[in-house]
């Protein structure tokens, strides 16, 4: 697990928090990884939403990654904030996280990739608009032929591969039940570096 070398013990999730995460988020090893709805903020200030895979969480903070190209990056590019959620339904569970978001390490990124499935680590090398515009067909003999032209574990990340660290700057767990009134337990990064924790209603 990359765990944010560098990161000041101010700014790191509070240990409390991050114990909650690591019982309600699978652990980093697991092959499943969940789907978290990824909010972002254009250059002119409008909002996107989508889902993508949380690689892996640590104290320093939450990693998502996609291709340098994509509309997401440009957003966190032009405008650093975002915030995603996850809900867990039949757990009367809900996650969100209000964050800033950086480019990940180097190191961390070809970590993230070997942990992909095949599928996965295929698509980040075909997954450009030109490939998008051919005919299925055509797409499908491509990628055939592209898989079988590398084995598995000879693929290592393309130039386009990239990973954001999400630093979250308000963590809220939201948790409900049939018998009583939901609640919010929230932790937010003040100005001065410290978090505060509130219980709030649902």
């Amino acid at each position: 697990m990359i765990d944010g070398v560098g990161v000041g013990s101010a700014s790191r999730i509070p240990a409390e928090a991050f114990a909650t995460l690591t019982h309600w988020l699978p652990a980093n090893d697991e092959f499943a990884r969940p789907l978290i709805a990824l909010a972002t903020v254009d250059v002119q200030g409008r909002p996107d939403v989508r889902n993508v895979l949380l690689s892996e969480y640590s104290p320093a903070g939450f990693f998502v990654h996609t291709d340098e190209r994509s509309r997401k990056m440009a957003d966190v590019t032009a405008n650093p904030n975002a915030a995603f959620s996850i809900a867990w339904p039949a757990d009367f569970r809900q996650l969100t996280v209000q964050a800033t978001a950086e480019r990940a390490t180097p190191e961390e990124e070809a970590l993230a990739y070997s942990r992909r499935s095949r599928y996965l680590q295929l698509l980040a090398w075909l997954n450009s608009v030109e490939f998008a515009e051919l005919p299925q067909p055509q797409r499908e003999a491509e990628w055939a032929a592209f898989d079988a032209a590398h084995p598995d574990g000879t693929l290592t990340p393309p130039p386009t591969w990239a990973g954001l660290l999400l630093r979250p700057t308000r963590i809220t767990f939201w948790r409900g039940g049939a018998l009583a009134a939901s609640t919010r337990l929230e932790y937010t990064l003040a100005a001065s570096g410290t978090w505060r924790t509130s219980i709030l209603p649902g």
